[in-house]
């Protein structure tokens, strides 16, 4: 298979509009992503992560298919989805990429008005002249039935499927009132493919971080579908990457590296990146990593600010830094905050405990909860 590089967006995100009140600004920081400034690698070879690829390409020829891509942020996530829908446009597919990041606070006024944005970017992609806000003013029904008949009448008939990929679907947690109507709506769609013909046509791709657990299990898509969780790079692969940045290391380089960020691809990325460009050495980025001197500042102190924004979070995940053994699930540290860190990449979990999930962020972290107590 041939190589190819491609755009590396899952590296940082720009927040979406402001929030309507306070309240709500402050359930959105903990979904903060990196500033622009930290989209530090424009492209990268991209590493293939076997079987994961191979997986997603056969699942989304599959009619009506809804395939989920779960990982923590920067990751890969918006890497694998890019290779997908190229895929499927060599195959004549009609694509459609939507990131939830473009919508603006005026989207998320209530359902109507974020689902009538939902339709006009189809439109807009797809060079369609059926104006959506005609179509809006004359239907009969609810929002939902409204966006169900645009794509009915509009977007799914034609020779070739139809594929849409959601990014940061996240983002849409914090509004309940939305999420769970428009994540019931996915649903619902995912599960009219297997008696109505017309909604065959439809390949849903949904990327997030998070499960959204407030709508009923029945009508939730994180529990249909199929989905793909993406790992970290294994030792091979590490070694494969810094290949390809033209370094001669062995085996004892990458696991000097691996000890300290594990196989996470941005970390990696960007460590074999700056030693490439001979901006550092191994020895000399290691040792300034965990600081706000080192590379990983900006990934860092991101992680950071969403702790802040959550001390409930913030106490589970500093209980589990400062500790010198795997901390278990108890009355101090509840098994749902657990997952939650989990999620956000920030701990790896067992049956039973937690600990950080890479050497990095057990001693950033650390100094930052000592420097606070």
């Amino acid at each position: 298979m041939v190589e190819i590089a491609i755009n590396h967006q899952d590296l940082g995100e720009t927040p979406a509009g402001g929030s309507a009140s306070n309240d709500r600004k402050q359930e959105l920081t903990i979904l903060e992503p990196p500033a622009v400034e930290d989209k530090v690698i424009d492209f990268v070879f991209y590493i293939e992560r076997p079987p994961i690829e191979e997986r997603c390409y056969s699942e989304i020829l599959k009619p009506g298919c809804l395939l989920r891509i779960k990982a923590p942020w920067q990751t890969g996530k918006t890497e694998l989805m890019s290779r997908l829908i190229n895929y499927v446009e060599q195959k004549g597919y009609r694509t459609v990429v939507l990131n939830l990041r473009d919508a603006t606070q005026e989207d998320f006024t209530n359902l109507d008005k974020f689902l009538q944005w939902f339709c006009t970017i189809f439109a807009d992609r797809l060079d369609l002249t059926i104006s959506v806000e005609e179509h809006w003013r004359k239907s009969v029904g609810n929002s939902k039935i409204k966006c169900r008949s645009y794509f009915e009448k509009y977007l799914l008939p034609g020779d070739n499927p139809l594929a849409l990929a959601l990014d940061e679907v996240d983002r849409i947690f914090p509004i309940r009132e939305i999420a769970s109507e428009f994540l019931g709506m996915l649903r619902t769609w995912h599960e009219d493919a297997k008696t109505r013909q017309l909604w065959r046509q439809l390949r849903l791709v949904v990327l997030h971080s998070e499960i959204y657990t407030e709508v009923d299990i029945n009508q939730s898509p994180f529990n249909a579908g199929y989905e793909v969780t993406l790992t970290d790079f294994n030792q091979e692969q590490v070694l494969d990457l810094a290949q390809r940045y033209g370094l001669e290391w062995d085996t004892g380089s990458v696991t000097q590296l691996m000890n300290m960020v594990g196989g996470h691809p941005y970390l990696v990325g960007k460590a074999i990146e700056h030693i490439a460009q001979q901006d550092t050495t191994l020895g000399g980025l290691l040792q300034t990593s965990p600081t706000a001197q080192g590379v990983y500042s900006r990934h860092l102190e991101r992680h950071w600010r969403n702790l802040q924004s959550n001390p409930e979070l913030a106490c589970a995940f500093q209980k589990i830094v400062l500790a010198n053994s795997p901390v278990e699930f108890n009355s101090e540290l509840n098994q749902s905050m657990a997952v939650k860190l989990n999620d956000l990449g920030l701990v790896k979990l067992s049956s039973n405990s937690a600990i950080p999930r890479y050497e990095l962020y057990r001693q950033y972290f650390r100094d930052r909860f000592q420097d606070n107590l």
